[in-house]
């Protein structure tokens, strides 16, 4: 199989998912899809190397997580010299509204209980292939996600039954 129809097919098979996923850690949709498309040009940059990967989903996700990043971090900065501008609106067209629900808890939450939290319980990933993603300690992971928890609690239902099971423990 060609390379370029490889890089089509985990597009077509994975761009969605990626992108929400994104979405409910940053909580803008157009910088969840500017992200994924990042990650993805840089697989068409280099196929060779996607071809050689075992779980390419993986690394793209990790591509367009570091590329949120840096867009957070640029922001943060700007936000913090320009402290009179506005946050701009975000696009929801297309989705439900429990899930816009969700990215706006999600939103009250600081940048790494959210990141943590997203690949926990919406990516479905381990707490050790987290701690790989992000580069910490599965503890820091642990420790992010029982936190992240508490502060959704009040905020979503689901959460609230998730920390009183732990409380109770």
């Amino acid at each position: 199989m060609a390379d370029g129809d490889t890089v089509r097919e985990l597009y077509e098979g994975c761009y969605r998912r990626l992108v929400g996923q994104l979405f409910a850690i940053c909580g803008n949709l157009g910088e969840a899809e500017d992200a994924v498309q990042e990650a993805f040009v840089r697989a068409v940059e280099k196929p060779q190397r996607l071809a050689q990967l075992d779980n390419p989903e993986a690394w793209l996700r990790t591509v367009a997580l570091n590329a949120v990043r840096r867009r957070y971090r640029r922001a943060t900065r700007f936000h913090g010299l320009l402290s009179r501008a506005g946050v701009p609106e975000t696009t929801t067209t297309g989705l439900s509204a429990d899930r816009v629900a969700l990215v706006e808890a999600l939103r009250r939450v600081p940048y790494e209980q959210r990141e943590a939290i997203v690949l926990h319980h919406i990516v479905d990933l381990p707490v050790s292939e987290i701690a790989v993603q992000l580069c910490v300690p599965e503890g820091t992971v642990k420790a992010r996600l029982s936190r992240g928890r508490s502060r959704l609690a009040p905020l979503v239902h689901e959460f609230a039954d998730d920390v009183e099971e732990v409380n109770h423990v």
